[in-house]
């Protein structure tokens, strides 16, 4: 415990700065979903100034996109370089995961202070927060190994979208509020939390990335800790009621508030927010001159926070909305009123009474109709039974011969499917650069929520020849199989995606598409690609082949543009 108090200090470090830190108005360093890549500005306006101290002199490492740390740890792509330190995405060869690194020289002013926060981290080992994996100085370079977390969204996506509902923002408040008390009682300190270090994962947990490491990064501190803590926490729910940031400067792509009005509460800024959960964002805001909106007492600590939000009522999630289907509406025909005058409307229309069954004129017809089939009948199943007498009693010869067609005629059964196992994968490069082969293994290791994408195109659909003719990857079975069909998961729906398989007798890219042998194509806007093949063959080797890409939002790996990915992959023979 000692220990870890001792390296919280090297990174809550005291500098006399009592504003508060967090609207500090810089693009997070990617843990998981980093939003903008290659840059990180930082705007103290956002809120107050920011105990920010002075950059290293050191410059940042010159790394490139392949460079491996420690024969282990490959670097794909830079997401933030800010300040003598770079944070990257990267590849955990040795476990086959996708992790983040932050990097900066060994000399760098902050190093020490780096390596100690993350340390310190570590030892914390609360799955609230994302985890440090690795704190290493080597070669002249420290850098600090993490948990990346493709499948989480940050809370600045979410409230690009709009505000939360309530349930949503008191799960938020609630979860990030005791995560950072337990962090603080192990003398912990973030002092760096904004919507982009706020992670929810697919299950609905909320989790903080950054702790301690983000601060000690860009050299913040502060003298009192858990008050920039509470604060910043506060403004997270004051933005997640609102979707408006609660100081003047815009920041994290939401809007300040109007300037000269002050703070004001939440739920004077927007209509139909829970007053509790609004009243509680004041409560822990009320610094530096801010007073809560009504008489209940300031938090500043994230215990206080804690005890407050207990002392609320829960807040349920809303019931589930079902819609009903609609009345069953007879048509005219069906009511009998086809061809008549409508009547008028209030109007009280006697209802027919229906003619006894089979009295009418079809029901008479009907009745001779089945009696002349009975009688039908009757005489031909006499007439069979005569002859079935007279052929008994004149032959007991029980040869007779059957062909095997009328033996199993329609008893044949389908040909049943079987799913191919794939060997082995890597990508097949037509012309310029590969895209990502070190995660071809993601489209066939059965989890949906790997995958291996291609690079983002600025023209598409259909891809320009005379640049980039296509993109895939070929499978190899191991040995000759019978292919009938793949089925293709996507990571992207949209207009559209044509994918087209080919046999092939190598699965080197030096083999032209031009000798290999066509099984099928299918052009889809869904998040699945089905190709059949008209014709089974038999090859060792198939080449997935993608000839147009959809367009698509830019996410934490690659801009805005056309591209595609592969989520989970499997043939058929």
């Amino acid at each position: 415990m000692a220990e870890r108090s001792t390296a919280a200090v090297d990174v809550a470090a005291n500098s006399g700065d009592d504003e508060p830190l967090t609207a500090q108005a810089d693009e997070s360093t990617a843990d998981g979903v980093a939003q903008n890549r290659e840059r990180d500005t930082e705007n103290d306006e956002a809120q107050g100034s920011g105990g920010t101290e002075s950059p290293g002199k050191a410059s940042p490492p010159e790394l490139h996109s392949g460079h491996k740390l420690a024969k282990r740890y490959r670097l794909e792509e830079c997401v933030t370089r800010l300040d003598g330190f770079s944070s990257w995405r990267a590849v955990d060869e040795k476990l086959r995961r996708a992790v983040g690194v932050h990097i900066l020289p060994a000399e760098h002013s902050r190093a020490r202070s780096v390596l100690a926060a993350a340390r310190s981290s570590a030892l914390l080992g609360d799955p609230r927060f994302v985890q440090v994996l690795d704190a290493v100085e080597e070669n002249d370079l420290v850098y600090v190994v993490h948990e990346w977390l493709p499948d989480a969204t940050e809370l600045t996506a979410l409230l690009a979208a709009g505000p939360l509902e309530a349930h949503d923002a008191y799960q938020m408040v609630s979860q990030i509020s005791s995560a950072m008390a337990a962090a603080h009682r192990e003398g912990l300190a973030h002092l760096r939390l904004t919507p982009g270090t706020i992670l929810r994962s697919s299950s609905g947990q909320w989790r903080v990335r950054g702790l301690a490491v983000n601060a000690a990064l860009r050299g913040i501190t502060s003298d009192t800790p858990q008050r920039t803590d509470t604060e910043a926490i506060g403004a997270l729910l004051y933005a997640a009621l609102t979707q408006r940031w609660p100081y003047e400067n815009d920041a994290y792509g939401l809007s300040g508030l109007p300037k000269g009005v002050g703070l004001i509460p939440p739920d004077q800024v927007r209509a139909g927010v829970h007053r509790g959960l609004s009243e509680l964002a004041m409560r822990a805001l009320a610094n530096d001159g801010a007073t809560a909106s009504r008489h209940e007492s300031a938090c500043t600590t994230p215990e206080e926070l804690v005890k407050a939000i207990g002392e609320m009522p829960r807040i349920r999630p809303p019931e589930p909305v079902f819609t009903a289907p609609p009345d069953y509406q007879r048509t005219t025909y069906q009511q009998g009123s086809y061809g008549r005058q409508a009547p008028h409307p209030g109007a009280t229309q006697p209802l027919p009474t229906p003619p006894p069954p089979l009295q009418s004129r079809t029901g008479k017809a009907l009745k001779w109709a089945v009696s002349a089939l009975l009688i039908a009948a009757l005489g031909l199943g006499s007439w069979q039974l005569a002859d079935a007498l007279m052929d008994g009693g004149g032959s007991e010869d029980t040869h007779q011969t059957q062909t095997p067609d009328d033996n199993h005629k329609g008893t044949d059964k389908a040909k049943p499917v079987t799913a191919l196992k794939i060997q082995g994968a890597e990508e097949y490069v037509a012309k310029g650069s590969a895209q990502h082969p070190g995660d071809v293994g993601n489209t066939y290791d059965g989890d949906s929520s790997t995958y291996w994408r291609t690079a983002s195109y600025k023209d598409g659909p259909d891809m320009n020849p005379a640049y980039k003719p296509g993109v895939g990857i070929v499978y190899d079975f191991g040995s000759a199989k019978e292919v009938s069909a793949a089925s293709i998961g996507l990571l992207f729906g949209s207009d559209h995606t044509t994918v087209t398989l080919y046999s092939t007798d190598s699965p080197s890219s030096s083999v032209p598409l031009t000798s290999m042998t066509k099984l099928g194509t299918v052009t889809t806007t869904g998040t699945t690609a089905k190709v059949t093949v008209s014709k089974p063959v038999k090859s060792r080797y198939v080449l997935v082949w993608f000839t147009a890409l959809p367009y698509a939002a830019g996410d934490s790996f690659s801009d805005a543009g056309y591209k595609q990915a592969i989520t989970d992959l499997k043939f058929t023979g």
